[in-house]
């Protein structure tokens, strides 16, 4: 894509948000230096193990997401028990019809290496280790980069992707990273087994009998590999366990007699923060660096993943001059919201997984042992809710449409209906223009998209969008429809257009040529 003749824009760490950013620039033309202070990449452990369909899908656009979906694994049912006995049971549905599975599970490792293999295809992208910033200084015409032993970088702006203990980045931009840390310890455990009837199911045990008063998660990864979370004291000792045979002991309690591979082992503690701003002058946080939380409802890399494309498309956009510069004050805008739900559910989570007070516990045992027989005590039971992508209903760049109100958080394994501010629904279309085009979303992630419903003119929104600067496609719902699916999953009314983002997120629902225009400048801040 040419028409970009400016300097690199600089990312910091190449953990899976740093390279997604750089992967989006490089889609809209812009190339990256990514710096990250480690020699090399680590390939340990499973860590961030859930990737959700949404996250998949941006991804796809980068043409990772359907190697990803094949290499890991989805199981179709999660299952919350109470010591032996079953609680419930949910699944996902999807309110369209997407190709890409809800979610799956596979190591940040194997992620991170088909990452790299298609940053490795792309020129203009470069990837230095052994590069540690130490400083980042700013002025009007963009940020001097510097690195343990004095190298510089010149960049127009700077995307700070280094992880949660980028502590030095933070206080150099002014940052504050206020939240709270929780006392209690998790251990992980990746093994290798044979566990049939295990392979396609999370499983979620609240004090079982191998952990009283705390709980275990049970989670299946690629070949016939499993990952265990155990909540445990704070004051716990992993190398005294291994040493002593209570590691095996406490594996033996979930595995049985079944021979297993232990491949990794850790223990880490949970905190709940983020940065009180997204947004410093030219430098923008994402990821663990902007916010970190903990892991039930794996919101951490998903939600890294979304900051990413919302950067990569905005500073697209202002460095091509298709856009304002005052557009990048939307992403703290958006994705600081989105920061504070994701804390909010994960915090709520955490508050029923490790009470902080006497009371608190009585509560929590009252309900788990209500909940074995009344229906009305499962609803309060909280083992978390899945990362699921935020909703702009009150980002500036969102017109709303009072017609269509938002109805509130979905329920557990759900999408929002469609409105603007949400993510468009999926479905299969037939694009006769982009042979080999199969879905929808493969086709709102290029600018603009005006959807014209039967009804609606589509020579007039094209007429009315055409002073824009920016990438803007108009398509008429009745071309590419092939099935109804797409109106079904929208809801679409007559003569309304639809405004799609370039990151999939309904910007506005308009009824004639005038208001779409008005909505596309207000998407773009102009």
């Amino acid at each position: 894509m040419a028409g970009y003749s400016g300097a690199p824009v600089v990312v910091i760490g190449n953990g899976p948000v740093g390279q997604t950013t750089a992967l989006l620039l490089a889609r809209w033309g812009i190339p990256t230096v990514v710096l990250d202070a480690l020699p090399a990449r680590e390939v340990v452990g499973s860590r961030s193990i859930c990737q959700a369909r949404d996250v998949l899908d941006i991804w796809s656009s980068v043409g990772v997401g359907r190697a990803i979906a094949d290499a890991g694994v989805t199981w179709t049912t999660a299952r919350t028990f109470y010591r032996d006995r079953e609680l419930f049971s949910w699944s996902f549905t999807d309110r369209g019809r997407s190709r890409l599975p809800a979610f799956v599970n596979i190591s940040q490792s194997d992620t991170e290496q088909m990452l790299d293999q298609a940053i490795r295809a792309e020129p203009l992208i470069e990837v230095l280790w052994s590069h540690e910033v130490v400083g980042l200084e700013q002025s009007a015409a963009g940020v001097s980069v510097r690195c343990r032993g004095g190298r510089v970088f010149q960049a127009p702006y700077v995307v700070a992707c280094a992880g949660g203990r980028a502590e030095p980045i933070r206080a150099g931009l002014g940052v504050r990273f206020q939240g709270s840390s929780f006392d209690d310890r998790f251990l992980i455990v990746d093994l290798r087994a044979d566990l049939p009837g295990w392979e396609f199911e999370r499983r979620f045990y609240f004090d079982p009998e191998w952990n009283r008063d705390r709980q275990v998660l049970i989670h299946p990864c690629p070949a016939s590999q499993y990952r265990i979370d155990w909540q445990v004291p704070a004051d716990f000792d992993l190398e005294a366990e291994v040493a002593d045979g209570r590691l095996d002991a406490r594996i033996r309690q979930i595995v049985g007699d079944a021979p297993y591979e232990l491949l990794w082992r850790s223990v880490y503690r949970f905190h709940s923060r983020h940065a009180d701003r997204f947004l410093v002058g030219r430098v923008l946080l994402a990821g663990d660096c902007a916010h970190v939380m903990s892991p039930f409802g794996a919101r951490g890399l998903n939600s890294g993943v979304a900051d990413a494309e919302n950067a990569a498309w905005k500073l697209a956009f202002v460095l091509r001059g298709w856009a304002p510069p005052r557009l990048l004050a939307s992403y703290h805008d958006e994705r600081i919201a989105a920061a504070l739900e994701n804390l909010e559910v994960t915090g709520r989570t955490m508050e029923f997984l490790v009470p902080q007070s006497p009371e608190a516990w009585a509560h929590r045992r009252a309900v788990l042992a209500r909940a074995v027989d009344e229906s009305e005590a499962r609803g309060l039971v909280d083992s978390g809710r899945f990362s699921e992508p935020f909703w702009y209903l009150d980002s500036p760049l969102t017109t709303p449409d009072p017609s269509r109100p938002f109805g509130g958080r979905p329920p557990r394994g759900e999408t929002p209906v469609p409105t603007p501010g949400v993510l468009v629904p999926d479905a299969p279309i037939r694009d006769r223009s982009r042979p080999g085009v199969g879905q929808f979303r493969e086709i709102v992630r290029d600018g603009l998209l005006a959807l014209t419903c039967p009804g609606a003119d589509p020579d007039a929104v094209r007429a009315a969008l055409k002073p824009l600067a920016a990438p803007v496609r108009v398509v008429a719902l009745a071309e590419i429809d092939c099935t109804g699916h797409l109106a079904s999953a929208l809801g679409v009314r007559p003569a309304e257009v639809w405004l799609i983002r370039p990151d999939g997120h309904i910007a506005a629902v308009t009824r004639d040529a005038a208001s779409t225009a008005g909505a596309a400048r207000r998407a773009l801040a102009w």
